[in-house]
């Protein structure tokens, strides 16, 4: 397991919260809303640089990042907890930040990577289904995993990867019930080619109506609190 040493920094700045139209105008400056929580202190409104955010979100450790979130003179630990993303052209929006102190253990998911070639696939036709792609574990934080990853090339039909199975270490304890399946081999899936009676009677099918579906504006302009599509639940802290 790689661990995810990476020090970033996130410079902030202190905003007043306020409704649709601050954050708009926390936008149209270059930066976006964020907020900042954790460590038995307040919630804190502030802005950050998108790009920032988006260099750690794409780094190797992606939001399991533990970077330095500079205000004014002040830094602490902090991780990305939640983020949001404008549906159309995909800009950032808003980001949820935590507070982490190293010494308390964290619940966070990492990615399972599998590594080389199965056996199944190689000598019995089968291909390789990948059931579980991410594990809840529970750690310090410097102690999270970039990836979790899982040799296969022992995989034939009848023998299956569980999380048991996943490399362990006394530093991670795994959440994740150990007899989920990760991966196994199963088989091809042929398309049956359709009879020519099928063909003929797909022909003369009167065709449905067609479903009209009504999509409204979505509202993206919206400030801490409102539900947000794309991001990870937040990191929860051990005492």
């Amino acid at each position: 397991m790689a661990t995810a040493t990476e020090v970033n920094i996130l410079e902030a700045q202190q905003r007043e919260p306020g409704n649709k139209n601050a954050a708009r105008r926390v936008r149209v400056a270059g930066k976006i809303p964020a907020v900042v929580y954790g460590a038995g202190k307040d919630t804190s409104a502030i802005a950050v640089d998108p790009r920032q955010v988006m260099r750690i979100l794409k780094s190797d450790s992606g939001h399991n990042t533990i970077f330095d979130l500079a205000l004014g003179d002040n830094r602490v630990k902090a991780m990305i907890v939640d983020w949001q993303f404008e549906p159309i052209k995909g800009t950032l929006l808003h980001v949820d930040l935590q507070r982490i102190a190293m010494d308390k253990k964290l619940t966070v998911t990492v990615p399972i990577v599998l590594k080389g070639e199965a056996l199944g696939v190689k000598t019995e036709g089968g291909i390789l289904e990948q059931l579980l792609r991410e594990v809840e574990i529970e750690c310090l934080p410097a102690d999270i995993p970039k990836s979790i990853e899982a040799d296969v090339s022992h995989l034939v039909f009848g023998v299956d990867l569980r999380v048991k199975d996943l490399a362990h270490s006394e530093k991670v304890k795994f959440l994740t019930d150990d007899e989920r399946m990760v991966a196994h081999i199963t088989l091809v899936k042929e398309e049956v080619a359709p009879t020519p009676e099928a063909v003929a009677d797909a022909a003369t099918a009167t065709p449905a109506e067609p479903e009209v579906i009504k999509k409204g504006k979505q509202d993206v302009e919206g400030e801490e609190g409102e539900a947000k599509p794309e991001g990870k639940p937040e990191k929860k802290e051990k005492k």
